[in-house]
């Protein structure tokens, strides 16, 4: 015994200790627990694997288990319990009782394991040893196998058995031997030792209907020496039965009617006596010539097809007889044989006929279905086209609609354009006149404290100083005229400018303050734009109103930095302060703001762009004096 045969034995005895040692639970509620029970103790590997021992150890398997599940609750619902029960019903030829278990199992749905395994069940009893295979019955395997392959159900190998059993009792030896192939092909234990033996004995039988004689000894020969290594009685014998087929075909009559003997007294011994061997010990005798035991044993062979569940024997027993009684000389009995035989041959040749235009019906429906399914498909195919070509052309359609959508929109937008370019051409122009009112508002304002500052040197009698002041000024003046004309000056104009108006301011102001102007390290004042005079109006207040009646010297800084494209402006003083009580002050400060406002309200914010100043007055901080703070976007030159 090899691994394999092991492995399958440890196997089913484990499966059957399991099943005899599990305790009996409450009754089950419905059959579908049932059957997952069953489900859950896997017999349907279990019956699978019985493939693999050898007939007397599947007869004790088929045995036992019928008797535990006899013994188990509600097993009239279990469907493998009457699976088992038709087994041994089987083994005792009871087939009608056999064929009834059979039909009381009950699957979940259609097409189940369990309604496939029915289905092989009564199809493998159905299916004659000997005679024909009717057409309706060959249909019926066919449909189950069609609707195991369907399932991908793991008993599909069984009914390609089926296929070659039917196709051999048909005499198509070519079909048979193709499903054989199917057979163990597909069976799960393919490399056991008993399913080999098995496939060895159908293929020495489709060898021996083709009349390979090569074949034959060779299949012989592979199954004896399987049988020996794994000490299968029966398989041993079946090769002594196939040996006696050689030898009359080699002529060896006597030792062919030995090797007949051998097979039927073990089948004897195991209670397995069957026609087939009959009727072949039979045919020895008569190539003995030895004709009464030759009839005895053709009757033989004879009553047991008619307890057989088709109860109908092969006329190749009845030919057997013919050439018996003939070799007799009783030719009244042989005639009589002889009209069994044809009657039997004829019923016989009608039903292969009739599977034979079944077979050509299905194939002619087969083919008439695929011609319609390829018309379908060429319609169909013509219709995708069809689509397609609408899809296409709505798509087109959609698309030059879209295009003209896109011209009306680029033309609107066009026209759009140029009236909106033309508005906005006369807001630039209308806000640089709102720019130069804004300086011209500037200018004089400036002039007039420049000329006051001047008239109080006249005032003082210092022709000198008024000289060098009025020279000064005029200089300045020049400057911010020429500047009043542009929207935008260089940061070191701005500078230049701011320093001479300081100048002119500590010479009227002699010792009243000094100042300060610092530029940040990275910042380049001559690539820097800024707005003429943004800066001096603020400067102007905190000398005439900072640092008038102040009793210590003023200080005046002014620093310029960028961060981030915004330009930071402060000037800080160290005046006394926003605390003004002259209305008239008040008036001339707030000034400067208000026009700062609006300048920057022009330039920028109507622009979109950020500009602010804030004025802080720098004792709410605990400091002293003012300090203002001026943000207008950097404009590079």
């Amino acid at each position: 015994m090899n691994a394999r045969t092991a492995y399958a034995v440890l196997t089913i005895i484990i499966l059957l200790f399991t099943a005899s040692c599990k305790q009996k639970g409450a009754p089950q509620k419905n059959q579908q627990s049932i059957i997952d029970t069953a489900h859950r103790k896997d017999y349907l590997s279990f019956i699978i694997s019985l493939d693999t021992l050898s007939t007397a150890d599947a007869r004790k398997a088929v045995r036992k288990e019928d008797s535990l599940l006899r013994n188990t609750a509600d097993s009239s619902i279990m469907p493998f319990y009457h699976y088992f029960r038709a087994g041994k019903y089987r083994q005792e030829k009871q087939w009608d009782s056999a064929m009834a278990e059979y039909q009381k199992m009950k699957g979940v749905r259609d097409g189940d394991e369990i309604e496939l395994l029915k289905t092989y069940g009564i199809l493998n009893q159905r299916i004659p040893s000997t005679g024909a295979v009717e057409a309706e019955l060959m249909n019926q395997v066919l449909s189950a196998m069609k609707t195991a392959e369907s399932a991908h159900s793991r008993l599909t190998y069984q009914f390609y058995d089926l296929m070659a059993k039917a196709y051999y009792q048909n005499s198509n030896e070519n079909e048979s031997l193709e499903y054989a192939e199917r057979y163990y092909k597909h069976h799960p234990y393919k490399s056991h030792p008993v399913i080999m033996q098995r496939y060895y004995d159908i293929s020495f039988l489709l060898a021996s209907r083709l009349n390979d004689f090569d074949k034959m000894m060779l299949y012989n020969v592979q199954a004896r020496n399987l049988a020996n290594r794994t000490g299968d009685s029966l398989a041993i014998a079946r090769t002594y039965d196939n040996e006696a087929r050689i030898f009359v075909r080699q002529g060896q009559n006597e030792k062919a009617l030995a090797s007949s003997r051998k097979y039927i007294d073990y089948l004897a011994r195991t209670n397995n006596l069957n026609e087939i061997a009959y009727n072949n010990l039979a045919t020895s005798f008569v190539h003995n010539h030895q004709y009464d035991s030759a009839i005895r044993y053709f009757r033989e062979a004879i009553s047991l097809a008619q307890k057989g569940p088709k109860k109908m024997p092969s006329p190749v027993y009845y030919k057997g007889l013919v050439d018996a009684y003939k070799s007799k000389g009783d030719y009244a009995s042989a005639l009589q044989m002889a009209d069994s035989a044809y009657d039997i041959e004829t019923r016989d040749i009608r039903q292969i006929e009739a599977v034979k235009v079944a077979e050509i019906h299905e194939k002619y429906e087969t083919e008439k279905k695929d011609r319609n399914i390829a018309e379908l498909s060429s319609r169909n195919e013509l219709n995708e086209k069809i689509i397609r070509q609408q899809r296409w052309t709505m798509v087109l359609g959609f698309l030059v609609f879209l295009g003209g959508l896109l011209v009306f929109y680029f033309i609107h937008r066009q026209y759009r354009l140029k009236e909106k370019n033309r508005l906005l051409q006369s807001e630039n122009r209308r806000l640089n006149m709102e720019q130069k009112l804004l300086q011209a508002q500037l200018n004089p304002h400036f002039i007039f404290n420049s000329i006051a500052n001047l008239q109080s040197l006249v005032a003082s009698g210092d022709t000198k100083e008024s000289v060098r002041y009025l020279s000064a000024f005029s200089g300045l003046l020049r400057n911010v005229l020429e500047q009043s004309r542009r929207d935008f000056i260089g940061l070191d104009e701005e500078i230049t400018s701011l320093e001479n108006y300081l100048q002119l301011n500590k010479m009227r102001f002699s010792g009243l303050f000094d100042y300060r102007i610092n530029v940040d390290p990275h910042l380049y004042p001559e690539n820097v734009l800024i707005p003429p005079m943004l800066v001096q109006p603020f400067v102007e207040n905190a000398i005439e109103h900072g640092f008038r009646n102040i009793d210590y010297k003023g200080i005046l800084t002014i620093f310029f930095k960028t961060d981030n494209q915004q330009m930071f402006i402060t000037i800080e003083d160290n005046g006394k302060g926003m605390t003004i009580k002259e209305p008239g002050e008040q008036k001339k400060q707030s000034l400067a703001g208000i026009i700062l406002k609006e300048r920057l309200e022009v330039l920028f914010k109507s622009q979109g762009q950020y500009a602010n100043f804030d004025i802080e007055d720098r004792k709410d901080s605990g400091g002293q004096g003012v300090a203002v703070h001026i943000v207008i976007p950097e404009i590079k030159d």
